[in-house]
């Protein structure tokens, strides 16, 4: 067997929709998030992240690093883009296989959706580990491809290593397993019940392995789970307890689905109340004709959907109830609407309705494209905040620096206690893009800095200057003492003042 051999025999496996997926998937990921490759924006946490190993076994991303290490562990974003967008193509592939969808404008939509969806766009705000939660992301949605091709143990293994990438695309293995117990069901195939159940299995020994080897792992690096997101809490926490969040992960979930983060403008939310409404249509009329609806299951596999649909779109704040739900973590929210492109694909592929059939596909095709300009643009309109934080953050920064130097005493290396916060009375907000951005993770607001390490970081790499910054104990015995109180905040005149061989600096508000 040759090089040449074996990419034959692969082309062989790859199919039309196959093609289709992939390039849609990686063009219009490329048309809509080229800014964020070709610019060189940190966000707050990206500052720290210049160079960084990935090694987050303390968060249980005991995978992470290593898929991470293809683009190496510098912050370059073409390559993790590129790197990012490839995975996410596959994905897109995946997908479409899954939903054994065959007409190339609905394949065409599918991967549009992925591509465009917001949560990528906050994801490319966080470049330096894009690449590694993309391949998070192929590993979830492979894990359920694999127990629809019946072999729920390989499944479970590429689950548990997505749970070593990214905790957070669990929902996305969950949403797409329910939808394959629908199915499965609903082809009547023999043997049903016991298929479904290797979706089960597959959770499970995906679960089970992802802990075994996080176990292992914590103990051959003498660690222990941090706090970050309560993550240390997780097991102490008592199953009568979990049962005590279900009220809220259901009102979290009603409450996402209607908000800006989901529909990101009027535009959106009327294409996607159209896309709806299609599907209702489809979905009934495909029933109907199917006669599922005389059968007993039906009802109860739809009534174990309503509950189940929430609880795994936010599982992980049933495991961690302290976590703090970001857009990032909500991309399982773009399969409901490729679940809905995938039901009128089905009814209007099949010809059910003898008239109305052209109606209907011109109405979910448009529908849906609507959505993914919208989410386009919005992910633009992010953007272009984040290039203005930059820009905003850059004159700030520079202002400071310049009033630091110039304080009377200064020389390289005098210790200097700063608390990182800028003056919200000193410096008002002037982001116009907020109505768009303010659930777009890393994108919203107008400055990149919130802590004294990230004042550090952007003096060093943005402007090459390293200041020797005090301890955060320091800085706390200056925050509350009454000399620091009385400062005016920057640019006033005493914001920046010499005390005792230590050159204070106030950027918050006034604290008086």
């Amino acid at each position: 067997m040759t090089v040449s051999n074996a990419i034959e025999k692969v082309k062989t496996k790859i199919t039309a929709q196959d093609r289709t997926a992939f390039l849609s998937a990686f063009i219009c990921a490329l048309l809509i998030h080229i800014p964020a490759m070709l610019m060189d924006v940190p966000n707050h946490d990206g500052l720290d992240s210049m160079y960084f190993s990935q090694n987050m076994i303390i968060s249980g991303r005991w995978f992470l690093s290593a898929v991470c290490a293809a683009s190496s562990f510098y912050t370059v974003p073409w390559i993790i883009g590129l790197i990012g967008i490839l995975e996410l193509s596959v994905t897109a592939v995946l997908l479409v296989r899954i939903f054994e969808t065959e007409d190339k404008v609905s394949v065409c939509l599918i991967s549009g959706l992925l591509a465009a969806f917001p949560s990528l766009a906050s994801t490319f705000a966080y470049v330096f580990t894009l690449d590694g939660y993309m391949a998070g992301m192929l590993l979830a949605v492979l894990a359920v491809y694999l127990v629809k091709k019946d072999h729920f143990i390989l499944g479970g293994i590429s689950l548990a290593f997505s749970l070593g990438v990214y905790q957070a695309y669990l929902p996305f293995a969950m949403l797409l397993s329910v939808y394959g117990v629908w199915d499965i069901m609903a082809k009547g195939e023999k043997g049903s019940v016991k298929k479904c159940m290797n979706y089960l299995y597959m959770g499970i020994t995906g679960s089970v392995l992802y802990v075994i080897i996080l176990k292992v792992l914590l103990k051959i690096e003498g660690k222990s789970i941090g706090t970050y997101q309560g993550g240390d809490l997780a097991a102490a926490i008592s199953l009568s307890q979990r049962f005590s969040f279900l009220p809220a992960m259901y009102k979290d979930f009603m409450n996402f689905t209607f908000s800006k983060g989901f529909l990101v403008g009027y535009v959106c939310a009327a294409a996607a109340l159209v896309l709806v409404i299609c599907t209702v249509v489809s979905a009934a009329v495909l029933i109907v004709k199917s006669g599922v609806y005389k059968k007993l299951w039906f009802y109860w596999v739809g009534l174990l959907t309503l509950v189940l649909v929430p609880v795994s779109a936010n599982i992980i704040m049933l495991v961690m109830p302290d976590v703090t739900y970001h857009l990032i973590m909500r991309y399982q929210w773009v399969l409901f609407l490729i679940v809905c492109v995938a039901i009128c694909d089905r009814c209007v592929g099949k010809e059910t309705l003898k008239k109305g059939n052209g109606l209907l596909s011109f109405a979910f095709v448009i529908a849906a494209f609507v959505v993914i300009v919208s989410y386009g643009v919005a992910d633009n309109i992010g953007y272009t905040n984040l290039q203005r934080k930059y820009e905003k953050t850059y004159a700030y920064a520079l202002r400071l620096l310049d009033r630091i130097e110039s304080t009377e005493g200064y020389y390289q290396g005098i210790p200097i206690a700063l608390v990182g916060r800028i003056s919200e009375d000193e410096y008002p907000s002037t982001d116009i893009t907020a109505p768009a951005t303010s659930e777009m993770i890393g994108l919203g607001g107008d400055y990149l800095l919130y802590r004294t390490d990230n004042f550090d970081a952007f003096f060093r790499y943005y402007m090459g200057a390293t200041l020797n910054f005090v301890s955060e104990e320091e800085v706390t015995k200056i925050y509350y003492s009454d000399e620091y109180v009385e400062m005016e905040s920057f640019p006033g005149e005493t914001s920046v003042r010499l005390v005792d061989g230590v050159i204070w600096v106030k950027t918050e508000n006034a604290r008086r």
